[in-house]
């Protein structure tokens, strides 16, 4: 059955980059979200580190399972910057108001999460920066 005319780009490919912070241990983080994020159906593509503690992941996933996605990252000690939270919002209410089934479509993101150790993020925290 064609496509009515103007429904051809109703869902659109969605390729985020967002960046966050994060206290928790970098090994145990990646470790953390590179099962969850498989635990729902996506694929983790790249993940690197260095040593100032910056992660850097880029991973796929269906866009049915965005609200696992925005969950898991939030479960895992993931604090999104303002726009991260805006941009998987949208994500996810138009994957679920779509008039047509987007879900098995593919979003990606690709994140870049600053770590900082637990007393670093105290005292930034403290002194109003965080």
């Amino acid at each position: 059955m064609p496509i009515p005319s103007g429904e051809q780009d109703l869902c659109i490919p969605w390729a985020m980059q967002m960046k966050a912070v994060s206290t928790e241990d970098p090994s145990r983080l990646v470790q953390s979200l590179t099962g969850a994020i498989l635990g729902c159906g996506g694929w983790v593509l790249s993940r690197r580190s260095n040593d100032s503690g910056r992660l850097n992941m880029l991973f796929e996933f269906e866009r049915h399972a965005c609200v696992d996605i925005y969950t898991l990252l939030i479960a895992a000690g993931v604090e999104l910057s303002q726009i991260g939270h805006y941009r998987l919002t949208e994500l996810c209410q138009c994957t679920r108001s779509q008039p047509r089934d987007c879900g098995a479509e593919i979003a990606s993101l690709d994140l870049e999460i600053q770590t900082f150790p637990p007393q670093t993020a105290d005292l930034m925290q403290f002194a109003g920066v965080a």
